[in-house]
């Protein structure tokens, strides 16, 4: 009797510890709806130091830059600043037309980088943002016992996750595109206004035409 009652005063211990396990602290226990798993914002810099003058750059130097934004394959989103010490607007302007091949502008300024650029020497930088979503997806939790009525571990993981893959600059999960104070209806509005207020065709005085014949 005595070895029944310790074997089940056993099992009875096993068990607390196994639904204590389920609830202790520091469990996942989410029961809110904001997902845990968001996307997270990374920014990595890329340098190439271009030899440039107050000429600007060579024939040469531009085939090289070229053939770098071709292998760094530029897409939206990226910056792409010119930290010149010599502060040259031809070299500038070379750059500019080469990123303008690729469809973007130089940006102002350029991001601190390690190194110091050497004189007679131009640095070109290319800033690139992405975004991804650390944990997901996440299966962890198996078992079905939900004491806290939580969340699953990769609740999120789907939406967020497409948004990260999807949006085409990361920056905006950030900050946001700058608003320019103009809302799409007023954008329509001016045009309807526009065409309301534009005077007729036939409004003006009508020409004086004469009845005779061009002989008489």
């Amino acid at each position: 009797m005595l070895t029944k009652r310790r074997i089940a005063g056993a099992l009875a211990l096993t068990l607390g510890l196994t639904l204590g396990a389920c609830n202790a602290p520091g469990a996942y226990s989410n029961t809110s709806v904001y997902s845990v798993k968001q996307p997270v914002v990374a920014k990595t810099s890329y340098t190439l130091d271009l030899a440039s003058g107050y000429e600007g750059l060579s024939a040469g130097e531009q085939q090289r830059l070229s053939a770098w934004f071709d292998a760094m394959d530029l897409r939206y989103g990226d910056r792409i600043a010119v930290d010149d010490p010599v502060a040259g607007g031809a070299t500038r302007a070379a750059v500019a037309a080469i990123a303008a091949r690729h469809g973007l502008l130089l940006s102002e300024g350029a991001p601190v980088t390690e190194g110091l650029v050497q004189p007679g020497t131009a640095r070109v930088v290319l800033t690139r943002v992405t975004a991804s979503v650390p944990g997901c997806p996440d299966w962890g939790r198996r078992s079905d016992m939900n004491y806290a009525n939580a969340t699953s571990p990769g609740y999120g993981c789907a939406v967020n996750g497409n948004m990260a893959a999807m949006i085409a600059n990361p920056e905006d999960l950030l900050s946001g595109q700058g608003a320019t104070g103009d809302t799409v209806i007023m954008s329509s509005n001016k045009a309807i206004e526009t065409y309301r207020k534009k005077a007729n065709t036939g409004g003006g005085e009508l020409k004086a035409a004469s009845t005779g014949s061009g002989g008489n």
